[in-house]
């Protein structure tokens, strides 16, 4: 029996989900090309560790949802050419139907099939990949296993990041965390929980990441002014939680 995918909308938000009352997706309808949901913003926080201007030139992103990650690139990281990998086709079409996903073109690819078949089997490199994949009972399956992390981290580029949302509600997602930290030795680190559960990983491969709190906070701010993507918060919640060792986030 295949999973029923259902639109709701409410304060003028539009909402995806997968016959629950698990949100799987969001967008408000006046500013669509803004992140949201708290996560999603989070899963962007790459976009502070590197020159936005030039970064990422490669994405990948693995569970479509209501296509926030992929309106978003699209719109504000013009030298970006995004791969986007969703496993149900009903899904791709909500996303043209519902959640303004942009028509393929030369920066913007989508490939109906599995993300773990995909990430086992190909040979591109990516400077950026975002993994956002839930069944309809906030189970990420084989997306969340050591075997498919390490095939990520072989994926990524010299200057690679890997994003990945956690279900933080879920008891398991410390495992998870360890699992991504072990897979790229000790190179990641887990933002503290959003309000609504979630907790995003972030793991580095290649070179060395060494910024100062102060440039992290100048990074945000300008980013804010660049795509109004507002992750001054992020920053002032990793120093909260002791992730900014001497003031410095190291990956």
């Amino acid at each position: 029996m295949s999973t029923p995918i259902d639109i709701s909308e409410d304060g003028g938000v539009r909402y995806l989900h997968f016959g629950s009352e698990w949100i799987q997706g969001a967008m408000r309808i006046r500013r669509p090309y803004a992140l949201e949901l708290a996560y999603t913003r989070e899963m962007m926080a790459g976009l502070l560790l590197h020159d936005s201007d030039e970064w990422p030139r490669t994405a990948l992103v693995i569970g479509l949802g209501a296509a926030s990650l992929t309106r978003f690139i699209h719109r504000h990281c013009p030298q970006t050419h995004m791969q986007v990998v969703e496993i149900e086709p009903r899904v791709v079409a909500a996303a043209r139907q519902f959640f303004k996903l942009p028509d393929e073109d030369e920066r913007l690819a989508i490939h109906v099939g599995d993300g773990v078949r995909y990430v086992m089997e190909t040979n591109r490199k990516f400077d950026l990949i975002l993994v956002d994949g839930f069944d309809r009972n906030a189970r990420a399956g084989g997306l969340d296993t050591a075997p498919f992390y390490a095939a990520a981290r072989s994926c990524l580029s010299d200057r690679g990041l890997m994003s990945v949302n956690l279900f933080g509600r879920s008891r398991g997602f410390r495992a998870s965390v360890e699992r991504i930290v072990t897979t790229f030795e000790d190179r990641a680190i887990a933002f503290p929980s959003c309000d609504s559960g979630n907790v995003v990983a972030l793991a580095a491969q290649g070179d060395r990441i060494e910024l100062p709190l102060a440039e992290l906070r100048d990074r945000a701010h300008k980013l804010k002014e660049l795509t109004e993507l507002d992750l001054r918060q992020t920053v002032t919640r990793l120093e909260q939680a002791g992730s900014l060792p001497g003031g410095r986030l190291i990956l």
